[in-house]
């Protein structure tokens, strides 16, 4: 079938597929809005926060992706993070900030050792960051001793408070509006649109995914930018974690699962090509708003989670036929 001129136009750019999805997302919402829930700003505001997470884990996704890679390993380290964080300021009673950043240190290392398997070892990034992805849930589990890092400490069998670090992340501002994690959320965005758009080493992920060779004969360091791109990842999965555990208020080794295939889902739905070489940040932030719009829609008409997980397996393959037109 033949479509209108206006619409081929649109669907011939990942610009405009990525546009067209969040706007016919925004109109599914109109239609099945739950007796007026979706035109109510908190439904949009708890939109924004929820799908915070997915998006700094879609920050890191689409600066590998760009080099042509994937990390199958982010939910993993977003969960090992958490655990690390709660263990750190809830048992040990640590300096909060001391926390974060041996946190945030932990995991850019965790992504780092992966991109040197990737790039100095050549070994296939969906085989490194698969292992990578069971090693750290196992290390998560080791950590916790398979139990949630709450308040309650079982060997002690004592409960301590709650360190206000947690309350102050997982808080809201400007008039109760928007949550501090959409704020973390919007900064991973803009630090990582600034990175790929106004650096060189922007420039060589996008060599380095267009073609590795022709960039590494072009005098681009394309070793040191694999490592560089798993470790961002690594950062941004450490990040979300540090928020995970602010929002449930525990670290949870189980967490995070899953959460790998929303944020690839993130990343294509908004147009980055998974091929490398092509893709943005603003993509990934439309793609973020069409996923977070999907999953709130499903949500206040109480679609399962067996349907939503269904629903997008079949948008990625959607998204992904949609790259093939030309």
């Amino acid at each position: 079938m033949k479509l209108p001129r206006f619409v081929s136009s649109l669907l011939s750019s990942p610009v405009g597929r990525a546009v067209l999805a969040l706007v016919g997302m925004l109109v599914l919402g109109a239609i099945f809005n739950a007796d007026g829930a979706f035109f109510h700003w908190t439904t949009h505001r708890d939109m924004l926060r929820q799908l915070s997470v997915y998006g700094m884990l879609a920050c890191g996704m689409t600066l590998v992706i760009i080099t042509s890679g994937i990390d199958l390993s982010v939910s993993s380290v977003l969960a090992a993070c958490a655990v690390g964080f709660s263990l750190m300021t809830i048992h040990m009673q640590m300096n909060p900030w001391v926390a974060i950043v041996a946190v945030l240190l932990g995991g850019t290392a965790v992504g780092a050792v992966s991109g040197v398997f990737v790039g100095r070892f050549k070994i296939q990034p969906f085989v490194v960051t698969l292992a990578a992805m069971v090693l750290l849930r196992g290390l998560a589990k080791h950590l916790s001793g398979g139990q949630k890092i709450s308040t309650y400490i079982a060997d002690a069998d004592k409960t301590v408070t709650l360190p206000p670090i947690f309350e102050r992340i997982d808080a809201r501002v400007l008039g109760d509006n928007i949550a501090i994690v959409t704020l973390i959320f919007l900064f991973c965005v803009l630090v990582s649109a600034i990175l790929l758009r106004h650096s060189r080493l922007g420039r060589y992920f996008y060599a380095t995914g267009g073609n590795a060779e022709a960039a590494r004969l072009s005098g681009v360091p394309v070793t040191r930018t694999l490592i560089l791109a798993y470790a961002l990842s690594g950062l941004f999965s450490a990040i979300a974690g540090v928020c995970q555990a602010a929002q449930e208020q525990q670290g949870d080794p189980e967490t995070g699962m899953g959460y790998e295939l929303q944020a690839i889902a993130i990343v294509v739905i908004g147009g980055t090509n998974l091929a490398g070489g092509r893709g943005g940040m603003g993509l990934t932030l439309v793609g973020a708003l069409t996923i977070g719009y999907l999953q709130k829609i499903l949500s206040i008409n109480a679609v399962g989670e067996a349907s939503r997980l269904m629903l997008t397996g079949a948008i990625i393959v959607c998204a992904v036929l949609l790259q093939r037109r030309k």
